[in-house]
This record gives structure tokens, C-alpha cells and sequence, in this order.
């Protein structure tokens, strides 16, 4: 018989959750069929049949977190019986065959055939929470697969429209808010991570605003010669420029053999909130790529995150985390450093107010407040008021910004 292990499918994953079985004891299987849902502390991934056969025992139950490397269920491969079946077939003539008919036996023989059907884990998490069968939901998008809108679609029994859609996934979350909220998975492991920051690194936080006027100025000129370019698109940009003559904040403390590691290379990731807690997709290689390819990638990878569908690799090697709160109306906080940065910014909301301008004119501006967090054990604060000095100036004066791209 051949074990299903839980094995490792994201950089430096220990443990994992078992979320969901997709088969019984008893139940036929096809290679590469889906049989268990997992909890990582990033995502939900599905682990699927080695060979196919017959799954004879489950030995986890759901709800368990185990370790890397733990025997989740066995399957007696039948490999060897097909094989027999298919060398019976072979040696008997075809004229035998003819005027023939199978009798229930021979019918059961028949190898069974697997309907794979796309879907994320999340969605069917929905299907099961609301005791549907997912190969009877009629998927909607030319690709085939089955999404979260086609299952509340199914659920109600009708064709909707995007805005019914909606209402429907009010009505169903609604129903599901528990009296209890389980503390595992995503949440948990965002808990171990951020404590374990919070008491291994002395924590200072730097406060700051910036003049916002200039940028948003451009942004609009940019916005009528037809290229839309979000805000954080030009943020991320300037402090990459920033941490490039200031090497400390892409770093990482090595306390093991006493030394600090300048990162070379510059991934940036975007901590973003959604419906399973914090994630933090990464834009690699930030200094290679111009604002243009920076705005697409933060647009995707928010997307991604929301629905749930980030691969391993888009949450990975991230050397510095930024935090856009201000849309959800933030003046400020002092935010944990993601482990084991070295510090981590936060934007926070924009507001008009009485500004001097350089002719000693009262003129109203457009001021954001930030925040940066940093290892006091790496960097001084000094140097971070340099640092966040040297993006502002970018940001104040966006020529600055332009002529550091030529």
C-alpha cells in the first residue's frame, strides 16, 4: 500500500491542518484526483492520489494539525489488476467479442473514469457548507471551472445577475456566522508569526507625513493622457529608490553567526486584508520594474489574495512589507514588523488641510500620515529619519522621482 504524507507545498511549511476529505474508506480513486484539504499558514491546498487504487485506511482525522512528513491515509494501488485486465483483453480475439454482451460483472469491471472539477478549495468550501455536490454545479466561466458566484447560483436555484450574486453572498454569510470562531489555520499561524515578532524584535516606530499634492497632480495628468496608475504603484517605486541607498531596512538580522545580510535583491510584499486574515503576496524584484508593471502586479496580486487563489511562490523571500491603510480611513498605528524584516511602512489616510507653500502662502494640501516600523537592533533612528526623509522628498516632488528612473 503507498502512504499519503503531508508534504511540504510552501517554503519552510512544518505543519498543516487537515481541513477536509475528499474520499472515504472504500472509494475508488484516479491518479491526481484530489483527496485532502490541507491549512497552511498562507493557503488552502488540496493533495492529491499518487496512484490510483483503493483508499484503505484514513488515519488523521479532520481538525488535526500534524507535522510535515505524518502518513495522512493509505491507498492499495491497482495497478497490477489493470494491468491483468488489460492482458486478458488483449489475448482474447476480437471475433470472440462479437454478438457478446456483458453481464453485470464484467460492466462493474470497467475501470471508472474521474470527473476532475476545477474549483478552488474555498469555493468547495462553500459547496460543502451548504451540502452541495460540486459536479452538479454548472460552471459559468469559459475555462470550465466551477466559482464561489456559480455555487450561490445553484443555491438559489435561479440564473442571477452580478448585483443578486452579491446579495447572496450576504444572505449565506450571514447564516454562517458561528457563536464561536475557531482560533486555527490562517489566524493562528498570523498569531504565532506576529508574537513571535513582536517579543524577538525591539520595536520603534518612526512617525511621518508627506506633502501629497505634486503626486496626485501628475497622477491626474497621467489619468488624461490615458494611463491609470494607482497611488501605491508610485509609493512602492520611491522607497525602493530609498532602500537602495539605504541597504539596512532590506536587511535581515542573523543572530545565529552575528551578522546582518544586505538583501540584493528587492521584494516588496503588500500586506492585504481578506475574508481568512492577513496575507502578504510579494512583487519581486521591485528595483527591475517600471511603475506601469508595479501598479499591474499590486492590482493582481490584491485580487489573488482576496479570492484566495495565491500560488506558494507569490507569498515568498519578501525583504520589505508595506501597509496601504489609509482607504479604510487609518491615522496612524505601530505596526509589527513581518519576521524577520527589518522594518515594515504603513500608509495611513490623506487629508486636505492648510499647508505654507515655499512663497509663504496658505494654500490647502494633501498631507499622509505614515508610519515606520523598525529593528532598533539593526538600525538606529536616525538613519530611519533619513531614510523616510529621502522617499518623501520623491514623493513631494515627483520630477525627482522620474529623473531617478532615467
Amino acid at each position: 500500500m503507498l502512504e499519503v504524507k503531508l508534504h511540504d507545498v510552501g517554503e519552510g511549511m512544518t505543519e498543516g491542518e487537515v481541513l477536509h476529505y475528499l474520499v472515504k474508506v472504500g472509494d475508488s480513486v484516479m491518479t491526481d484526483q484530489p483527496l485532502v484539504e490541507v491549512q497552511t499558514d498562507k493557503m488552502v491546498a488540496e493533495l492529491t492520489s499518487p496512484c490510483s487504487g483503493i483508499v484503505k485506511e484514513i488515519r488523521i482525522d479532520e481538525g488535526e494539525v500534524v507535522q510535515v512528513g505524518t502518513s495522512l491515509l493509505y491507498i492499495e494501488s491497482d495497478e497490477s489488476v489493470r494491468t491483468e485486465q488489460k492482458l486478458h483483453v488483449e489475448m482474447n480475439p476480437v471475433s470472440e467479442m462479437k454478438g457478446k454482451s456483458m453481464n453485470n460483472n464484467e460492466e462493474k469491471a470497467l475501470p471508472m473514469t474521474y470527473k476532475r472539477v476545477l474549483a478552488t478549495p474555498y469555493t468547495r468550501k462553500i459547496a460543502r457548507d451548504n451540502n452541495i455536490n460540486i459536479e452538479d454545479v454548472r460552471a459559468t466561466d469559459p475555462s470550465g471551472r466551477v466559482t464561489e458566484e456559480d455555487v450561490f447560483r445553484f443555491l438559489k436555484g435561479i440564473q442571477s445577475t452580478e448585483e443578486s450574486v452579491k446579495d447572496e453572498k450576504q444572505t449565506v454569510f450571514s447564516q454562517e456566522i458561528p457563536d464561536e470562531i475557531p482560533f486555527k489555520g490562517i489566524r493562528k499561524k498570523i498569531a504565532e508569526k506576529m508574537s513571535k515578532s513582536l517579543f524577538t524584535i525591539p520595536h520603534v516606530t518612526h512617525f511621518d507625513e508627506v506633502n501629497m499634492t505634486n503626486l496626485l497632480e501628475l497622477k491626474e495628468q497621467m489619468k488624461a493622457s490615458g494611463e491609470s496608475i494607482s497611488i501605491p504603484a508610485f509609493l512602492i517605486k520611491a522607497l525602493v529608490i530609498s532602500l537602495k541607498e539605504f541597504p539596512i531596512f532590506n536587511a535581515e538580522l542573523d543572530e545565529e553567526n552575528s551578522r546582518i545580510l544586505l538583501k540584493k535583491n528587492y521584494h516588496i510584499g503588500i500586506a492585504t486584508n481578506t475574508e481568512s486574515g492577513l496575507m502578504v503576496p510579494v512583487i519581486h524584484h521591485v528595483d527591475k520594474k517600471s511603475i506601469k508593471q508595479i501598479n499591474k502586479e499590486v492590482k493582481g496580486l490584491t485580487e489573488r489574495a482576496i479570492a484566495g487563489k495565491l500560488q506558494p511562490f507569490e507569498m515568498q523571500n519578501s525583504t520589505f512589507t508595506v501597509s496601504n491603510v489609509g482607504p479604510l480611513g487609518s491615522t496612524g498605528a505601530t505596526p509589527i514588523i513581518n519576521y524577520p524584516e527589518t522594518a515594515l511602512i504603513a500608509f495611513h489616510k490623506t487629508k486636505k488641510q492648510p499647508i505654507v507653500n515655499s512663497h509663504d502662502e496658505i494654500v490647502i494640501g494633501h498631507i499622509m500620515t505614515f508610519s515606520m516600523a523598525f529593528d532598533h537592533r539593526v538600525a538606529d533612528g536616525a538613519t530611519a529619519v533619513e531614510f523616510t526623509n529621502r522617499f518623501a522628498g520623491l514623493i513631494e516632488q515627483p520630477h525627482k522621482l522620474m529623473l531617478e528612473l532615467i
